[in-house]
């Protein structure tokens, strides 16, 4: 074997990759003819909360290019280790292709190094990664991920958001990304409780990103003809679990028959 393969050099299989074969890299440095950030489909919106045992992700499944909807169910939370996961916001084929690669970077320094990132390292990582997509990102293929992940040394969940230039912002209790983010965020500043189950925060994301596709168009709500519904993963201590449709379909049932009642849906006791 060739001794190449046996000691890379670097825990980080960009690198490696970037160094040995970087034609097998995405050309992130290429520049374009034109802007393109309303020829392709983006991906809105994502939303993230701790809870008492962890952190919840949920996401819409709608894709848009310009004012037309590209994709339907579009899938954008991705499990990146055991335990934790990123959402993405932006251009969706980058998105994807960043939480693809991102994986890997993970799974390369586990093995390389016999154990895992901390969680400030997933972070820090990731951020480098952004940072190398900035050419295009100036040129509107701008994609913007929302990291979670479940820190085994504090015992609890962790939530950073990112700017195109890749920096990582720690957030406390919740945090929205995407177009629809202003409208969710609302929404969880009245809904989210800390020290609530899974069960309640789950629910709580569910009307977030319900009232964000109520107020933003290019966030979808739960297709209940063609039963597509929000994703949601769960992270706590026993690693990451994405909810099953029919589990998710019952919290969106449960919100829709509130809703039914009061379009607006519930609101916060004045205290």
């Amino acid at each position: 074997m060739n001794n190449l393969f046996l000691d890379t050099g670097s825990t980080s299989f960009t690198e490696f990759v970037g160094t040995h074969a970087p034609g097998l890299l995405p050309r992130r440095f290429e520049t374009l003819a034109a802007p393109v950030g309303d020829q392709i489909p983006h991906a809105t919106t994502i939303i993230a909360a701790v809870f008492a045992d962890g952190v919840v992700m949920a996401a819409d499944r709608r894709a848009t290019a310009g004012n037309y909807i590209s994709q339907k169910d579009m899938e954008k939370v991705f499990r990146t280790d055991e335990y934790s996961c990123m959402g993405i916001a932006g251009s969706a084929s980058t998105g994807i292709e960043l939480a693809r690669l991102y994986c890997v970077e993970l799974e390369h320094y586990e093995k390389r190094e016999g154990r895992t990132l901390s969680v400030q390292g997933k972070a820090n990582r990731l951020s480098t990664m952004i940072r190398g997509n900035l050419p295009l990102a100036m040129q509107g293929m701008v994609v913007v991920p929302l990291f979670v992940a479940y820190d085994t040394d504090r015992g609890g969940g962790r939530i950073f958001s990112y700017d195109v230039g890749g920096g990582p912002y720690e957030q406390t209790n919740f945090a929205s990304i995407g177009s629809g983010s202003l409208f969710a965020r609302g929404s969880m500043k009245k809904l989210y409780r800390e020290g609530a189950s899974a069960e309640e925060t789950v629910l709580a994301c569910v009307n977030a990103l319900y009232d964000a596709a109520d107020d933003d168009s290019a966030t979808g709500g739960p297709d209940v003809s063609r039963r597509i519904w929000p994703s949601v993963a769960v992270i706590t201590d026993e690693g990451f679990r994405r909810l099953p449709e029919e589990e998710v379909e019952g919290h969106v049932r449960r919100v829709l028959d509130v809703r039914m009642a009061d379009p607006d849906g519930p609101t916060a006791p004045l205290r």
